[in-house]
């Protein structure tokens, strides 16, 4: 498969996952869902192939998702016509380190995909197969809000020795600390083809150590955890109040520190906000950097939408469209490209073209999900402090050009940030009338494309009230 086709895949499977797990719940989705590796796509046939680590749990898939599946795929993307699930063709190379649990039905299942697999090369040594091949540090934007956290951790996947290790991402969900540990693995195994890399969540961690645990093999799973050069553990905040696991997570950092392996932690809260976890732990996760990822600003989710939009050529995203989406999609990034997906996938499956009110009657349960209820009174005052003057103004009969200028911004944000009609903002302004907020408003947009200082003002205000 070429290395696009694989990226594009992998991207419409992050996706698609998405909405299964919403679907299934969180239990159902990583007990069956989660373990499925992607195969290639038949272009004669259109058939798509879902690799799974079990007959049992290709049967089980087969029974119960398939069709779920297959019109999930054949959404995403137009060239697939069949979704053909079966066992992996090389899952009896699956290395020893293949770490197993339960499958709730008595039957022993693999790890699921969050779990890195090792496959046994020719030379004897390991590679890791289970980093999400769209996940690189090519594939990451950068922005203010998320530039320390990237660059801390390209520091971590050089050759060089790091300065600080572990290295713990700390950022809310959908903001990309996920996409980063991805990119580490990536550019490690560049770095170093042989190295030995174990990608795990917290959750999958304890799984793996209470089976251990009841097996009896702790000998066996602490000496093959401690022979990894690259530990990527996400989110840690799940080992909250185990104390065997976080014991034995505690001995494993300290023996890869010794031996100068490197650690990467990441959660959605910093480490001295998990609560129940044993202090010397929490001292050993904040002893390297605690790199932070902000919520991205509205310039970087304009920025992400952007560089997705080369996967969509040469269909054409009207400007209006993206910057509404940043401006109104602002809980996480996940979710943004999710709705430009789903924007896309909807033009192009009904034949529309892609316009904003497409976007505002397809994408409804999103958009009212992110919408922060901003008021006309905050704007005013926002535009009041950014323009000094007086908060008056906004409802004063004055003309002077340095009151008219940011009364007339102030109603061109109250139509484009809140829900209130051309009569109903007239009022807040003084009772003015509608026609005179319709002149403003179409006033501002006209400056905006002529005025790069007006752009600015315009741009500086929304991000203040969209933070």
């Amino acid at each position: 498969m070429e290395d696009h086709e694989a990226v594009d895949l992998a991207a419409d499977w992050a996706d698609i996952s998405q909405g299964l797990r919403k679907d299934l719940g969180h239990q159902l989705f990583t007990q069956w869902i989660k373990p499925i590796q992607l195969g290639k796509i038949d272009k004669e046939s259109g058939t798509l192939q879902l690799f799974l680590p079990t007959e049992f749990s290709a049967n089980w898939v087969r029974d119960r998702y398939h069709d779920r599946l297959s019109l999930a795929w054949k959404i995403a993307r137009g060239e697939v016509r069949h979704v053909k699930v079966e066992v992996h063709p090389g899952r009896r190379k699956i290395a020893d380190f293949d770490l197993r649990g339960d499958d709730g039905f008595g039957h022993r299942a693999a790890n699921d995909a969050t779990l890195a697999m090792e496959s046994i090369g020719d030379d004897g040594f390991t590679s890791s197969v289970g980093l999400d091949p769209s996940q690189t540090f090519a594939a990451f934007v950068t922005g203010s809000t998320n530039v320390l956290a990237k660059n801390a951790a390209e520091r971590m996947s050089k050759a060089e020795k790091p300065q600080f290790s572990p290295l713990y991402l700390k950022a809310a969900t959908g903001q990309g600390k996920t996409h980063l540990l991805h990119a580490i693995g990536h550019s490690y195994l560049q770095a170093f083809p042989r190295a030995r890399i174990f990608y795990c969540s917290a959750e999958r961690f304890m799984v793996e150590f209470v089976q251990a645990l009841k097996s009896n093999e702790m000998i066996e799973f602490k000496g093959r955890l401690r022979a990894f050069d690259l530990l990527l553990v996400d989110d840690i905040q799940f080992i909250i109040g185990k104390a065997a696991a976080q014991e034995e997570l505690l001995y494993t950092i300290d023996a890869l520190l010794a031996e100068g392996k490197r650690l990467v932690f990441a959660a959605d809260r910093a480490p001295q906000a998990l609560d129940g976890v044993e202090p010397r732990l929490l001292s050993r996760l904040s002893m390297g950097l605690v790199a932070d990822i902000q919520p991205a600003d509205i310039e970087l989710r304009r920025a992400i939408l952007e560089s997705k939009l080369t996967r969509f050529a040469p269909l054409e995203v009207p400007a209006d469209v993206i910057d509404f989406l940043a401006r109104t999609v602002s809980r996480n990034v996940r979710e943004l490209v999710g709705g430009l997906n789903k924007l896309i996938a909807y033009a192009q499956l009904t034949g529309q073209e892609v316009s904003l009110q497409l976007a505002e009657e397809q994408l409804t349960d999103i958009l009212s999900a992110n919408r922060r209820r901003i008021t006309i009174d905050e704007i005013q005052r926002t535009v009041c402090q950014f323009y000094r003057i007086d908060r008056s103004e906004m409802s004063s009969k004055r003309r002077a050009r340095a009151v008219v200028r940011p009364r007339q911004v102030a109603m061109y944000l109250a139509k484009v940030l809140t829900p209130r009609s051309y009569p109903e903002i007239g009022r807040k302004f003084g009772g003015r009338d509608h026609s005179t907020v319709i002149h403003a408003v179409r006033l501002i947009e006209d400056l905006r494309e002529r005025d790069a200082d007006m752009d600015g003002d315009v741009r500086s205000l929304l991000r203040q009230l969209e933070s």
